[in-house]
């Protein structure tokens, strides 16, 4: 069985995604500093996994969940900088999404 899964740092909260074949072993590893994304911080806890039974399930996997996580916080940069834009252009600026809104009016 493989595993795909989302580590989120209790400090930082930055969060890792991966796969692995043994769970418990690898976030021992991510907690233990022999991973070197996650070896700065050993305060790492798990968030979130699914199981394959392909590694190259597992693998496609990650990548799309990564590949999400880069377009996702792209657009939110983008949004806020154009959001930016517009209350140093003096007008009133608020965007709504499915599960967020942003309201920069003083």
């Amino acid at each position: 069985m493989y595993y795909v899964y989302i580590l989120k740092n209790k400090l930082d909260n930055k969060v890792y995604i991966g796969y692995t074949n043994n769970l418990v072993k690898r976030i021992s590893e991510h907690n233990s500093g022999k991973s070197i994304y996650t070896k700065r911080s050993n305060v790492w806890s798990l968030v979130y996994f699914e199981g394959y039974t392909s590694r190259y399930d597992a693998s496609y996997r990650e990548q799309q969940l990564k590949a999400y996580g880069k377009t996702y916080s792209n657009l939110k940069r983008r949004i806020w900088r154009s959001l930016q834009w517009l209350k140093g252009a003096g007008q009133k600026s608020r965007t709504c999404g499915m599960s967020y809104c942003f309201n920069f009016d003083d």
